[in-house]
């Protein structure tokens, strides 16, 4: 049922182009990740890597000239991440700064705008749950990889409905 949801949402936004289906490929292992994150606190290498490779391949096939943009914010993010993972106290994981830079990655094929709505809701959903835990008194750890997979998906259908907002 998620993943219907989720395929007539990108349907919905994107259209028929041929971005649709690549994204479509992301969604099982995207849910996938959402569930075991959410489950055990793990990112699994194997998925990170069929999300990046299964999007990222057919996407620099489509639009080649973006493919600079696109590995500049992959390993932008991915040096952030790394630098919030290394610090102490545990705020990110080492699958979260993968999945991040995966993500930035597939992203930066749209655009820094994308990315920035990525990583901007990413955080602040999580800002909302762990303020949430926080006042109902519940210290649990807090998995980031289903708010990276929000964003993600906020990011590939915001351009689409903010043109179809202005043509309108």
């Amino acid at each position: 049922m998620t993943f219907a949801l989720i395929a007539g949402v990108l349907a919905a936004a994107l259209g028929p182009t041929p971005q649709l289906p690549i994204h479509l490929l992301a969604v099982i292992p995207g849910l996938l990740l959402a569930m075991i994150d959410l489950g055990c606190l793990r990112l699994p290498d194997r998925l990170v890597g069929t999300i990046a490779l299964g999007v990222g391949a057919p996407l620099a096939l489509l639009a080649p000239d973006r493919i600079v943009p696109a590995l500049a914010a992959g390993l932008l993010v991915g040096a952030a991440y790394l630098a919030i993972a290394l610090l102490p106290g545990h705020g990110l994981g080492l699958g979260d700064v993968k999945l991040g830079a995966a993500l930035a990655f597939l992203l930066g094929f749209a655009g820094w705008p994308a990315v920035a709505v990525c990583l901007g809701t990413a955080h602040l959903l999580n800002g909302v749950v762990a303020t949430w835990l926080l006042v109902i008194r519940k210290g649990r750890p807090l998995p980031f990889g289903p708010a990276l997979l929000v964003g993600f998906l906020l990011a590939t259908v915001t351009p689409a409905l903010t043109g179809a907002l202005t043509a309108a």
